[in-house]
């Protein structure tokens, strides 16, 4: 039987101290570990890509079901309705009191797994696109599944001690940035509760497994997908002069797009420009009519965005009126789609910061640094109007991190194939971590 599912607390004293919380935390966790790292070999063997999660939840809400949550699986709607959503929801009430939305992600990477762990994964499975691939937890979706079980369990063992409500998600489609937005759409917070706080936890690949970091303010970059096609007039490649080479002009414009970050907004606003993929041609000896260049724009404020993304339509228009094309061959640029940055609550950062130094020790705690990446749990946030912050659960082993400063050696970052966990102590770290802030945002008793 597992433990989180069978011990309960065996005091219901309304005055627990803070240092009575903390140790029972600490001995629940304890006891909570073995069942978790079953939970994270489990579920790191058997990945599922975004939009595919079928399996993973079905783990997940029987397990959360266990425990004795009201369990709602699957849940969520994407755009495409003939899409199944796999999305998990767990609540627990608890009379009146504040409600806390927990949320970790389940989808896995198209990587093929290079880190020999015997519980490696050698999954293969059909992409959207219908192409088989390898698939790998590689960027720790697997330890935010197992510890969402171990926050859950503890709670629901410990729920003598708080009132007010609990909502845990296991959401599908991070790593495709549709899952959260998937769930909101279903009607998350109108079928169940607006929360009064919500929080997440990412792995962090330069951390020390047993150390945490918080970051207040701009978390995560918003991101916005862009493709911009760039037409020409075609023909033949030996008679250049008769045509308008779209080939040509996409180098202009994409040489002249890093002006845009370096002459066109502050230094102190970080941005970027990343034109990841060119899609034009079909012969050496054949100038095309057109060129599909995809791109990623990444900023945090508002004003940046809207001034790199300006700034990118007027670059690549002008590029065709010196290349003398007419109206109708100018660049077409379409907003493929967008993702918020994850903004974390200053106040809330400072408040469950305290809770981190105390449970885990000041020298375990730290603030971090922002980053370009992109995380869909900005969607929860609803444009700040709910507290959200997201934090740093250090994963890597101190002795390669150590070794890798000293030598320049490579230690695996996430999305690599090599990519691993110290599963044990980042599960204690953060079930201790994450429980406690919650106890803490939580009404007491």
């Amino acid at each position: 039987m597992r433990t989180s599912e069978s011990t309960t607390p065996k005091s219901t004293n309304k005055t627990t101290s803070s240092g009575q919380h903390k140790k029972i935390i600490d001995t629940l966790s304890e006891k909570s570990l073995p069942d978790l790292l079953m939970d994270y070999r489990q579920l790191h063997a058997a990945p599922e890509l975004s939009h595919q999660e079928k399996n993973t939840a079905a783990h997940m809400a029987t397990r959360l079901q266990a425990m004795g949550y009201e369990v709602i699986h699957p849940f969520g709607r994407y755009n495409e309705k003939h899409r199944p959503c796999y999305g998990v929801v767990a609540v627990l009430r608890q009379g009146e009191g504040p409600c806390v939305l927990y949320r970790a992600d389940m989808d896995a990477l198209p990587i093929e797994e290079k880190t020999g762990l015997p519980f490696a994964s050698r999954v293969r499975m059909k992409d959207d696109n219908g192409k088989t691939v390898p698939v790998m937890h590689a960027c720790g979706h697997d330890l935010h599944c197992a510890l969402l079980l171990g926050i859950a369990g503890v709670l629901m063992q410990l729920r003598a001690h708080w009132r007010g409500t609990m909502i845990f998600i296991a959401q599908p489609g991070e790593e495709s940035s549709d899952g959260a937005e998937a769930m909101l759409r279903a009607g998350l917070y109108e079928k169940f509760a607006l929360p009064d706080y919500a929080l997440a936890v990412h792995v962090h690949d330069s951390t020390p497994a047993g150390r945490m970091k918080y970051l207040s303010g701009y978390a995560f970059a918003g991101v916005n997908s862009i493709d911009l096609i760039v037409r020409g007039i075609g023909g033949h490649g030996a008679y250049p002069e008769k045509c308008v080479d779209p080939v040509v002009l996409s180098a202009q414009i994409i040489l002249a797009l890093q002006t845009v970050i370096s002459r066109t907004k502050s230094a102190l606003d970080p941005a970027v420009i990343t034109v990841g993929s060119i899609h034009g041609g079909t012969r050496r000896n054949i100038i095309p009519e057109e060129v599909l260049l995809e791109m990623t724009v990444r900023t945090y404020k508002q004003e940046v965005k809207e001034k790199v993304l300006t700034a990118i339509e007027r670059i690549a228009r002008g590029a065709a009126v010196a290349a003398g094309l007419p109206k109708d061959r100018y660049p077409l640029l379409n907003r493929a789609s967008s993702l918020a940055p994850v903004y974390n609550s200053p106040q809330l950062v400072r408040r469950c910061s305290r809770v981190l130094k105390s449970i885990l020790g000041a020298a375990n705690v730290s603030s971090g640094e922002p980053t370009l990446g992109a995380e869909d749990f900005s969607c929860y946030a609803l444009d700040g109007r709910i507290p959200a912050a997201l934090f740093w659960l250090g994963v890597a082993d101190p002795e390669a991190l150590h070794a890798a400063e000293k030598s320049a050696a490579f230690v695996a970052p996430i999305h690599s194939p090599e990519f691993r966990v110290m599963a044990e102590p980042a599960l204690r770290t953060g079930l201790r971590a994450m429980t406690a802030v919650i106890l803490d945002l939580l009404k007491r008793i």
